[in-house]
C-alpha cells in the first residue's frame, strides 16, 4: 500500500475539476490523453475521481510558468 502523507486524501468529481480549472470536459479528457493533465482514479465500474491535491498543483503549476515567463 501507498504511504500515507500528513494531507487528507479528497477525491473530486469531473464538475468540480472544471469548475477548478475552467476546462471543458472535453479539454479536459484531450489534455488527459496528451498526459499533461493529472488522470482520473477509477471508483468503481462506472465511477471515476480525480484526486484534489493534483488538480491544485497542475494549477499552481501554470500559475508559476506565468511567473518566470
Amino acid at each position: 500500500m501507498a504511504t500515507t502523507t500528513n494531507t487528507p486524501r479528497r477525491f473530486i468529481k469531473l464538475a468540480e475539476v472544471k469548475i477548478l480549472t475552467t476546462l471543458s470536459t472535453s479539454e479536459i479528457y484531450r489534455r488527459i490523453a496528451a498526459d499533461t493533465f493529472p488522470a482520473q482514479v477509477t471508483l468503481g465500474p462506472k465511477s471515476v475521481a480525480w484526486v484534489e491535491s493534483e488538480i491544485l498543483e497542475w494549477c499552481d503549476a501554470l500559475a508559476a510558468q506565468r511567473e518566470v515567463a
